[in-house]
Parts: structure tokens; sequence; C-alpha cells
């Protein structure tokens, strides 16, 4: 019945896209496209009115992007789940894109099966994110975990030797890697052992690990 069926809005500003998108999900069982897009205001007014259950979003077009509308979307209609559907492979928009509420991002390469898939795993409260995505998102994550952690009074420098200590490399392989002498990693790493009160490597590399410091 169509009542029992997924609700999809497709968003995109190339009509060929939309049509061909559109053609291809209403052959789908269980799958039902309840109306098309062409920018981000679009999108939200076509979400408001349709109420859909997963929006496919591109992201780059004319007037709102569709980062901007899926944030928009989200905060009025918090259980419509948001694909984005797009040929941006950049650790940024999928951050981004994550953030403004989207639990899947795809590129537009995707095979119809796995859009299919896609389209079922978040209707049922799962996220899809292509391989890449996945990585993009970690590192993002990783980064902003570094940037917001306690640093113990240490400096980037600091933190990047204790890095390097913690990857197993020498006083020469760190001057080298850093394109600094030696005797500059040695004072660095003085001031390390100072500030984490520590005597030695080791006792450095386990200190950094345990509060975090280090991966």
């Amino acid at each position: 019945m169509t009542g029992d069926k997924i609700r999809v809005l497709v968003v995109d500003d190339h009509r060929l896209v939309r049509e061909g998108l559109t053609s291809l999900l209403r052959l789908q069982p269980g799958i039902e496209v309840c109306g098309e897009a062409s920018d981000g205001d679009e999108a939200l007014s076509k979400a408001k009115s349709l109420k859909p259950d997963v929006i496919l979003m591109d992201i780059r077009m004319p007037g709102m992007s569709g980062i901007a509308a899926a944030r928009l979307i989200k905060k009025d209609l918090p259980d419509v789940k948001i694909i984005m559907l797009t040929m941006m492979d950049q650790e940024g928009y999928v951050y981004e894109s994550v953030k403004a509420g989207a639990t899947g991002y795809l590129l537009k390469d995707v095979s119809l099966e796995e859009l299919v898939g896609s389209i079922r795993e978040v209707h049922q409260g799962g996220a899809t994110l292509y391989p890449e995505a996945q990585a993009h998102l970690l590192k993002e994550y990783l980064y902003l975990a570094r940037k917001n952690r306690d640093t113990y009074g240490l400096s980037d420098r600091e933190l990047e030797i204790l890095q390097l200590l913690a990857d197993g490399l020498s006083n020469k392989e760190i001057a080298d890697k850093l394109f600094i002498s030696v005797q500059t990693v040695k004072t660095h790493i003085a001031h390390i052992f100072g500030k984490l009160g520590v005597k030695d490597r080791t006792e450095a590399v386990a200190e950094a690990l345990r509060k975090g410091l280090v991966v």
C-alpha cells in the first residue's frame, strides 16, 4: 500500500538528474517519490508541505545550498532523514553535512542498488556514508578533539614532537622530518618532560597516551 512506502523528495538543480532519479526510484518496490525541488529554498518549502520520509539533497545549488537547506529542514522537521547526494568529495562538506543533520552522504556515481539500500537504511534510523566520507568525518573529528583538548601547557610544536616520539622516531629522525636541528629537538623534549612531569621518553609517551595527547 502507498502508506507503507518510503516517501522521497528529490532535490537537485539539474532537471535531468532529478527526472532520472525520480524515474529510477519509482520502479523500486516500497519507495514513492512524493516530489522534486530545484534549489534549497524550494526544498525547504516542499519539505514542509509534503513531509517526506527521506530527502535526497544536492549540495551546490543556486541560492540556498543543500547544507543550509538541510539545517533549516531538520530544525522544523527533525524526523525527516536527509541523504546528501553530490559530486563533492571533500571532508569539509562531509562534516558540515553531518553537522547540519544529514544521516547519509553519497556520491552521484553510486549504484542504484546502493542508493536504494541507503534510503531504506536511513529510513530505519541508520546512517550511510561512502567509505571516503567516513574517513573524512573521522579525520575532522580527531582534529576537533585535539583542538579542544587540554594540552597541559604544551605548544603546538611540542605536541607535534610528542606525537613523533609516540610514533617511535629518534631525535635525528624528528629533526629531519621537521627541518630543525637535533639540539632544538632535545630542547623541546626537555620542555615536554618538564610540563608532563616525566623523566624519559617512555614515561612521556605513556603519560601522553593517558591524557589523550597522542594517538
